[in-house]
């Protein structure tokens, strides 16, 4: 029998660091889809407070901190990233383990809104994309889930069958942005 091996999405891919600014794997444990039953959202929010100190998060934010995260997916959904669901939850909401489907990087460091400038049709700089802000929006070709997590900082989600991309396009934009300096 052939032993299999689990590997992260970005296996052999990352770190990158160039020019002050980093690319890393973020370390996923549990990556839940969290959708509210109808009408029951209120319940929901108050049931993520007491069971993981969050609310549900209003649309394009982001609620908890490291290790600990819900993010704004869609209308009518986040993800709960980090802690397995509470099972409480499950009678406000309907959960789903989305836990081998994303790829999630963290892109920090001085000119890190340089660098996502050149792929992402959107104005991350801080005065307009705070830390909590998220939006799903493109990244080059891929649909991506960006949030901003510290004042240099963002974890981006694309699908993980688009790991390799992500980190192509991200790294060729860094070294745009380099070449400038």
């Amino acid at each position: 029998m052939v032993d299999l091996i689990a590997k992260s999405p970005c296996d052999g891919l990352l770190p990158k660091t160039m020019d002050g600014i980093s690319l890393t794997e973020v370390e996923m444990t549990s990556i839940t889809s969290v959708a509210p039953f109808k009408g029951r959202e209120g319940a929901l929010s108050e049931a993520l407070k007491t069971a993981h100190g969050m609310a549900f998060p209003a649309p394009n934010r982001a609620t908890g901190k490291e290790g600990a995260r819900a993010v704004w997916f869609s209308r009518g959904q986040a993800v709960l990233i980090g802690p397995e669901p509470d099972v409480a939850l499950g009678r406000f909401a309907a959960l789903t383990d989305q836990s081998d489907a994303w790829s999630v990087v963290r892109l920090d460091g001085e000119g890190v809104e340089e660098v996502l400038a050149r792929l992402v049709p959107i104005d991350l700089r801080p005065q307009s994309f705070k830390r909590g802000h998220t939006a799903r929006t493109q990244l080059m070709h891929m649909t991506a889930s960006i949030t901003r997590v510290g004042e240099r900082a963002f974890q981006i989600m694309v699908f993980r069958s688009m790991s390799a991309t992500l980190v192509h396009d991200l790294e060729t934009a860094m070294e745009g942005v380099a070449a400038r300096g």
